[in-house]
């Protein structure tokens, strides 16, 4: 039977956030301090990410002990080497002679165009693993919202900026039987986002100051050359699926394939050239199950945390958000 669930249900992974809310950016640490199983996919047109050819099936590396959503663009990768001193100087890693190599993937979303001209760093990236290691950590009670990598997230960006509105960061977990699956994401996406009931809850508002449909701004955007191939890439959707499953690197790739159905069912559109969207798949290997439960599982719930990004969220940087609109 299906059952909701938290990040406290996989204690195999602990996350943390660090952002600075004046720049409007921060990062998210998601940690496997006794390593884990990682795979990827990449649908985006242009993405920012670290560390992703080592997800390969066909590559060496076998535990991955960090994932890291952050903002900043590029710029924002530099905070993953933050998050491996801190694993680092705990031993957490690849113990080599006298050597601690701790392997850290990630991604990034742009949100260089609000806030200050700050982006993530070593010294946060270094905050936000501390964040998870934390004593007392209680997986339960990670914040969503206007957090993390989620800090400088907008979504709607089809029309005139000021049109655009306020997104976050999301979290949703799920269980069926011993397998569970959560998911994590920082939803920055060009287009909108879809509520459960079909309805456009978060995009780019009209002149009524309502949400227009998607393809009405895409139309528009696109006959005023706002949307070209050329144009910043000033969006991304950037996430992680935790699962306590045991999935081969393989096996981890396909699970974060089959994610991105979520993105596709509740945001359009989805996967242009001005994205970067990824999904990481994270298997701490206890239980043992089907593939296709597990990345069933995980989709739901990355579609349930994507909307919970939007709905978490509160408005900034001059930007609304759902629950004002509401």
């Amino acid at each position: 039977m299906l059952r909701p669930a938290t990040l406290a249900d996989l204690p195999a992974f602990r996350v943390g956030h660090a952002q600075d809310n004046r720049a409007a950016t921060g990062c998210t640490a998601i940690v496997a301090p006794a390593g884990a199983s990682c795979g990827v996919a990449v649908r985006g047109g242009g993405p920012a990410t670290r560390e992703t050819d080592l997800l390969k099936p066909e590559n060496l590396i076998e535990a991955v002990y960090a994932v890291v959503l952050s903002g900043g663009s590029a710029f924002g990768l530099e905070a993953s080497c933050g998050v491996m001193d801190a694993l680092a100087e705990r031993g957490i890693g690849f113990a080599l002679g006298t050597a601690c190599v701790p392997i850290v993937t990630g991604a990034c979303l742009f949100d260089l165009l609000i806030g200050e001209p700050v982006h993530p760093d070593k010294a946060m990236g270094r905050a936000a693993a501390e964040a998870a290691l934390a004593e007392g950590y209680d997986g339960a009670a990670v914040t969503q919202g206007n957090v993390g990598a989620g800090t400088g997230a907008t979504v709607g960006k089809l029309g005139a900026p000021e049109a655009a509105m306020k997104s976050g960061l999301g979290i949703a977990a799920l269980a069926a039987g011993e397998v569970v699956a959560a998911a994590i994401v920082a939803v920055n996406a060009l287009g909108h986002v879809r509520g459960a009931d079909g309805s456009w809850i978060a995009g780019t508002r009209g002149a009524d100051g309502r949400v227009m449909d998607p393809l009405e701004a895409f139309a528009q955007a696109a006959a005023a050359q706002a949307a070209a191939a050329d144009a910043p890439v000033t969006n991304t959707t950037i996430g992680a699926v935790l699962t306590n499953a045991a999935l081969t690197k393989a096996q981890a790739t396909k699970v974060a394939s089959v994610v991105h159905d979520a993105y596709a069912r509740a945001i359009k559109p989805v996967h242009t050239m001005n994205d970067g969207d990824a999904v990481f798949a994270f298997a701490s290997g206890e239980v043992h199950s089907p593939v296709d439960v597990v990345a069933a599982l995980a989709t739901e719930a990355m579609e349930q945390a994507i909307r919970n990004a939007v709905a978490a969220a509160e408005g900034a940087y001059g930007l609304p958000a759902a629950r004002d609109l509401a």
